[in-house]
Formats: structure tokens, sequence, C-alpha cells
């Protein structure tokens, strides 16, 4: 059979990794989260100082941005991916609210985007991969060959992000989170450099009232009917 590229695009904390991990588990692809990257983006600018009460410090972030390598790794257990930021494992960190609320105006920093997306365009040649975000099948992989793009709203994703924070042991503010989410929504979605939207060949995927097996279901369908017309 052969292999294809699977875009995932949508709004946060629609589950869009936990769905596409699984598919690429089912199908037997290789998966890359694409929004982890920038998450380790923000979090090297919380950790040298680049970020204060005016924003981030985009000079001096592009002169050190050549020096920011993010790789990821299989765990061997669970067959997810593992964010690697200049060799140290930051998976924990990055799903922190405070990456939370700066990795949005980071993804906007067009140089930024640039250096992200000509590493990930590295990791798709091969195919047989599922990559989830923002911009993937619009920008990134224009030419995907099965592209979803995932909704829900605002307050189911955010009980969404408040359950996984409370379930990894640290505290949580619904609120908070709530606000955060919107806030992103309209930051992803009016940025000048690929901003979020469905591109005009995207499956479109609601997942606020589905179960994580009928995602599961739903997305298997969708890629055994387009890899017997491949």
């Amino acid at each position: 059979m052969k292999k294809i590229v699977i875009a995932i695009d949508g709004f946060s904390s629609c589950g869009k990794s936990t769905m596409a991990k699984s598919l690429a588990r089912n199908v037997g692809y290789l998966y890359f989260d694409s929004g982890a990257m920038y998450r380790a983006v923000a979090l090297f600018c919380i950790e040298e100082g680049l970020v204060d009460d005016n924003g981030i410090n985009t000079e001096v972030l592009r002169s050190r941005m050549d020096g920011i390598k993010i790789t990821f790794e299989a765990d061997p257990v669970t067959k997810n991916s593992i964010t690697f930021l200049n060799g140290r494992n930051v998976e924990k960190e990055i799903r922190s609210l405070q990456v939370s609320r700066i990795v949005s105006p980071v993804a906007a920093i067009d140089f930024v985007r640039t250096n992200l997306i000509e590493q990930q365009r590295e990791m798709g040649k091969a195919k047989g991969i599922v990559m989830d975000g923002r911009d993937i099948g619009t920008t990134v992989f224009p030419d995907a060959e099965m592209k979803i793009f995932v909704t829900a709203s605002a307050e189911v994703r955010a009980q969404r992000r408040y359950d996984e924070i409370i379930a990894r042991g640290d505290e949580a503010d619904y609120n908070e989170i709530l606000e955060n989410v919107q806030q992103r929504d309209h930051i992803d979605q009016t940025r000048e450099v690929s901003p979020l939207r469905k591109a005009d060949d995207a499956l479109l995927l609601d997942n606020s009232n589905m179960t994580r097996e009928e995602q599961e279901q739903w997305l298997i369908e969708q890629f055994n009917k387009i890899t017997k017309e491949c």
C-alpha cells in the first residue's frame, strides 16, 4: 500500500495530538507533533529570559534560532513521540500553562515558523507520517493526501485541558484556562503568517460530543477510503 502524508489541523485542546498518535499507531506510521515544536521554542524563550512584560525579545531570539534543535524519539513503552530540546527531554515542561500563555505569540513570529516549517518538511519527505498542528495542511504539506480539520467548543476544550493538568497532579483554574483557549483562538486565526484555517480539501471533524473510540473509528474509515483511492 502506498504511504501518504496525513495532516491534522485545528484549534488548541481539540485532542489533535491524541488522535494523531492513535492513528499513527493503528496504521503503522510515524507521528510528529508540530505544536510541541512551537512549545519547545516558547520554553526556550522562558528559560533564557527572553520573555518580559513587553513580550518576547524577538531580536535575541532571531540570533539564537539556528541553535534551537528540536527532535523526537519514540517512547519505548507507549510508542508515543517524546519532544527533545537541544537533546533534553522537555515533554512535561512544554505542557505547562506558563508555556501555553506564550506559545501562540511565539508561533506567530515569521522567522520561527520559517525555521520550524523547514524542519517539518524534512521529516515528511519519506511519507508514512502523521503530523498535527495549525497549518500542516495549508502551509507545511499543502499536497498531503489526507487532511483533517478538528474543532470543538471553547468550553469543551478548556475542560479537557483542565482535566489533563489535574491528572498530572498540578493545580489548575478552569476560568483561566478558558480565557487562555479563547485568546489562543484569536491569535491563531488573526496572525499574519500562516493563520489557522481549514484547507479547502480538508475533512471537518467536530469532536465536541464524540468519544475517543468514535474518533478512532472515523479516522480509520477516512484513512482506508483515501489510501484505496491513491
